[in-house]
């Protein structure tokens, strides 16, 4: 891929700009589009398994625009913003979509409805949607990268924050604006990120929605920025910048955000999740799941103690007697030991394990009681998502275990065949019938061969 020589005078938007504008199909490795169809099938997925919650309920009925779009699953037909706000809130919804490991973010919430809605609205080619989808998500990985850790720490969630970024890259490069407009998009997005962290205090939907919002606010940001709305040249790094506003404690690392593009592609260490629940979580349930495994039962369970990163505690150990027993399934989500104990005393944690019903399970409820942490100064999170269980047993034997990494990660991820059958779970869990998501599972993996997209509209209702 051939990048324009760059004039002293760009700044770092323009800059990213001129790579969004430079990257062809053709240039993008196998393996980037391997890992974007590899995205777009648990996204589709985990549209059709969200249909019937009460939360899309509710968005549907608060959405007014009406047009020619597709919210996978649903009847009605939407505008483009709407397509796009109610996939990318469907997608993230119940926490079982993709993420990246070291700096945690999502990523197909944002940019996938994002572009499928530019595309559908604008007869763009399947080709056209693709290459948007891998720019938007490379986009995306590399803002992440510049202040990681750092939005999560000024009280904004990234989701919403970058999201609008990552999805304008993406309806820039699907629709083919120029550099120039493609800086502007950048510009006019950094201006409609959003998203507090409130929901930690009672498990809210807000967090639902904010990759939805982030998606439909790149769309409308790309539009503007095609029509020739003015926007901030150095949103970046200049006085009042992007990053200055939204990690006020970070110092900004631009380095991998120009660094490399064309050569090395970020987004093909998006990992995927077994479970719908928090990313850090899992490691913990795959030891609670090999416990049950070693013929341990419940009720022997005197006490588990878990090693733990200190970065884990705010957000799934504490407050610890309101984490052992939520208040809700959606909250049980971001509770570390109601994902262990429900594990256990299930033998396997879906979709299906997160009805406020089963929160309130006698058994589960009991067994996460005793369950409780202790700080481990090595432990190496954010890098490595490990786990570890001390089971102490009425017996006084003690059964200890360790998860080094994260399933579905960089260290062990997950194969197509595997992300094929989430795909048809999830697809039966939202009440489809078998034949209709093999037809929605074709059209995905041949999107890149479709002249249009308007085979998408087959999967309305």
């Amino acid at each position: 891929m051939t990048v324009p020589t760059t004039p002293i005078e760009r700044s770092m938007v323009e800059e990213l700009a001129a790579r969004i504008e430079g990257t062809r199909l053709a240039d993008l490795p196998s393996s980037a589009l391997a890992i974007a169809t590899n995205d777009l099938i648990d996204a589709a997925g985990l549209c059709v398994a969200a249909r019937d919650a009460d939360y899309m309920r509710a968005l549907l009925d608060g959405w007014e625009g009406s047009g020619e779009c597709t919210a996978i699953g649903h009847a009605q037909a939407l505008d483009a913003p709407g397509a796009a706000v109610v996939n990318g809130t469907a997608i993230h919804g119940e926490d079982f979509d993709d993420t990246l490991e070291g700096a945690p973010l999502r990523l197909a919430a944002m940019v996938i409805p994002a572009v499928l809605a530019a595309a559908e609205r604008h007869r763009l080619s399947g080709r056209d949607a693709m290459r948007g989808i891998v720019v938007g998500l490379e986009t995306l990985c590399r803002v992440n990268t510049v202040v990681p850790g750092g939005i999560h720490r000024a009280g904004f969630h990234p989701v919403g924050v970058l999201g609008p970024l990552g999805a304008a890259a993406g309806v820039a490069s699907a629709i083919g604006l120029d550099a120039a407009a493609a800086a502007r998009a950048l510009g006019i997005a950094s201006s409609f990120s959003s998203g507090t962290l409130a929901y930690l205090d009672d498990a809210s939907s807000t967090k639902r929605l904010h990759p939805g919002w982030a998606a439909q606010s790149g769309y409308r940001a790309a539009l503007l920025g095609r029509a020739g709305f003015g926007a901030p040249r150095f949103v970046f790094e200049g006085e009042h910048n992007f990053f200055r506003a939204f990690a006020p404690s970070s110092t900004p690392d631009f380095g991998k955000l120009l660094e490399g593009w064309g050569e090395t592609w970020l987004m093909e260490r998006i990992a995927f999740k077994l479970y719908p629940c928090g990313t850090m979580i899992h490691p913990y349930i795959d030891c609670m799941l090999e416990l049950r495994k070693r013929g341990v039962d419940a009720d022997d369970i005197v006490e588990v103690e878990c090693e733990t990163g200190e970065g884990l505690v705010d957000r799934l150990w504490e407050p610890l007697a309101e984490k052992q027993r939520p208040a809700s399934g959606y909250a049980g989500k971001f509770s570390m030991p109601y994902c262990m104990a429900v594990a256990f005393v299930v033998g396997s944690v879906g979709l299906s394990e997160f009805s406020d019903e089963r929160t309130a399970d006698p058994a589960v409820v009991a067994l996460a009681s005793r369950i409780h942490y202790v700080i481990d100064p090595d432990n190496e999170y954010p890098a490595n998502y490990s786990g570890h269980v001390r089971a102490r047993l009425r017996d006084g034997s003690v059964q200890e275990l360790r998860q080094p990494h994260f399933r579905g990660g960089a260290r062990e991820p997950l194969g197509r065949g595997e992300l094929v059958a989430k795909f048809h779970a999830n697809v039966a869990h939202g009440g489809w019938p078998a034949e209709r998501g093999e037809a929605l599972l074709r059209l995905v993996l041949e999107l890149a061969d479709q002249p249009r997209l308007d085979g998408l509209a087959a999967f309305r209702g």
